[in-house]
């Protein structure tokens, strides 16, 4: 378009000045908010003057063309509400992420952090749990540790998501940190015979002595199951019906007690009892739905770091300080 047509886009002189069409508005506001133009510049693309493209920049405001947020930095408010939810838990530590639960791997680098701060060093022991959100942190930049071993804390589950497919993550989390991956080549719930089997087999040893070893625990928290699209396959649903959650196909209810589920018995899995001995042992998970989970995983001493996002974290200090008034 040349000056003159420019000229004649914009003028439309009434009574409170010129009224300049909103496609003049827009590629000023464009060139400026978005190609980084000087307001010269823009005056020298379209014609007119350094005024007028004040003017132009003024109105698409005005109009909405251009939106502009001002955003108060939150960094000492979420210091804050760390520390609020870790004493409202009882955990040693809260790392929070100001992303969205919604975007795909929003928690890694808050898990990054997590894990750089507890200095593992090459030969200790990480284990992984399965689970979406677990999946997802494996995907992110996490801190290099070489020389970590890292072995799934369950055994494998017949289902086609890739969250469940345990000894992949593990996988991914050590090629991320330069680890060393140990695998488990067992069921999550093999049958009465095969259990007996598994527990005597020396490859399935291995990993249990790792699991007596770990340092270092990164677990997902399962939501109720009756609000989840999936649950793994083994464990009847109705069975576990009063369940708030899970860590590692353990589930339990409101007060963290267990949940117990036909078979369970023979899970290829961490012990609870085992999980309350690991030394630094981070729960992973978010979201509204799993407010009751975290905080019963928290008092029955599943994990003691938590990494979280914001709202959840808010979501939690609010149900405990309610829990907390309503037992005074």
């Amino acid at each position: 378009m040349d000056n003159l047509a420019l000229m004649r886009d914009r003028l439309a002189v009434t009574p409170e000045g010129p009224r300049f069409s909103p496609q003049l508005l827009y590629r000023a506001a464009k060139l400026y908010y978005v190609q980084d133009a000087t307001q010269a510049e823009i005056a020298d693309q379209l014609g007119t003057s350094r005024a007028t493209v004040s003017r132009l920049l003024s109105e698409a405001r005005r109009l909405g063309i251009v939106k502009i947020e001002v955003v108060e930095p939150v960094e000492d408010d979420v210091s804050t509400l760390a520390a609020q939810t870790a004493e409202a838990l009882g955990l040693s530590a809260v790392h929070l992420s100001t992303m969205g639960s919604s975007t795909p791997g929003a928690l890694g680098p808050a898990v990054a952090t997590a894990l750089s701060r507890i200095g593992l060093d090459p030969g200790d022991v990480l284990i992984v749990s399965s689970g979406r959100t677990v999946f997802e942190v494996a995907q992110a930049d996490l801190p290099a540790l070489p020389g970590v071993q890292v072995t799934p804390t369950v055994g494998g589950q017949d289902d086609p998501n890739a969250w469940y497919q345990t000894n992949e993550i593990t996988r991914m989390v050590a090629a991320k940190i330069g680890g060393t991956p140990t695998f488990l080549y067992a069921p999550a719930l093999p049958g009465p015979d095969l259990h007996q089997l598994l527990l005597a087999d020396p490859s399935i040893r291995r990993v249990t002595r790792l699991w007596e070893n770990a340092r270092c625990a990164l677990l997902g928290v399962g939501a109720p199951p009756a609000t989840r699209s999936s649950i793994p396959a083994f464990v009847p649903i109705g069975a576990v019906a009063s369940a708030v959650g899970d860590v590692c196909n353990h589930f339990f209810d409101r007060d963290g007690n267990d949940v117990p589920f036909p078979g369970g018995d023979r899970l290829i899995a961490t012990s609870v009892e085992l999980l309350r001995r690991i030394p630094a042992s981070i729960a992973v998970a978010a979201g509204e739905v799993k407010v009751p989970a975290i905080a019963a995983g928290a008092r029955a001493g599943y994990f003691n770091q938590l990494v979280t996002d914001v709202p959840t974290a808010k979501a939690l200090v609010a149900a405990a300080t309610t829990a907390a008034s309503e037992t005074a």
